[in-house]
């Protein structure tokens, strides 16, 4: 069934504010699971663990998360692998929403866009393999390549992520000022 365009536009908004929604009330689940990890040796939390990139640095953040704390480090984890599902989907949807938007010359700005919906896809999938290398750390790997590549996968991800964000906050910027034109010019 073939939809017009306004209806599946509509449609798309819905379902990113949805997503939008879930996604903050993730991240309200996180920063309250999150609080018992930060500890003198994590300052910043599950973030220290996944940027450590050393097994001994690794153990260290461990050791320092040792009784409740461990269980609140296993909820969070479970709550991140729920995260990169739902930043990824909502993250990619506003950068196409934007590209779609964007004016067709330059025409790069709506490629940039589109390719910006791919890598927060790739970086939710660098998520999904620096989560698994994390849960393995915690549940007693003593494998020293696992912190290196969660670290390796965190780096790219953030910025895969940031540069997403910023397309998206700079897209959203040029679309209310393109609102306030129009309605300065009716008035």
């Amino acid at each position: 069934m073939n939809l017009p365009a306004e209806i599946h536009s509509q449609k798309t908004k819905q379902l990113f504010w949805l997503l939008f929604g879930l996604t903050v009330l993730t991240i309200i689940g996180m920063q309250v699971t999150g609080k018992p990890l930060i500890t003198e040796v994590a300052p910043g939390g599950i973030v220290t663990f996944e940027l450590v990139g050393t097994l001994v640095g690794s153990q260290s953040i461990i050791n320092s998360w040792q009784g409740p704390s461990m269980t609140w480090a296993g909820i969070n984890m479970g709550l991140d692998f729920l995260f990169l599902f739902l930043y990824g989907v909502t993250i990619s949807l506003g950068c196409l929403i934007l590209a779609d938007r964007m004016p067709k010359n330059p025409q790069i700005l709506k490629t940039l866009g589109r390719w910006l919906a791919l890598g927060v896809l790739i970086a939710a999938g660098l998520d999904v393999v620096e989560n698994i290398s994390l849960i393995l750390l915690l549940t007693g790997s003593e494998n020293e390549v696992l912190p290196v590549l969660a670290r390796w996968c965190a780096i790219p991800k953030f910025g895969l992520v940031l540069l997403s964000l910023l397309y998206i906050v700079g897209g959203g910027v040029r679309e209310l000022m393109n609102r306030m034109s129009l309605s300065g010019e009716t008035a």
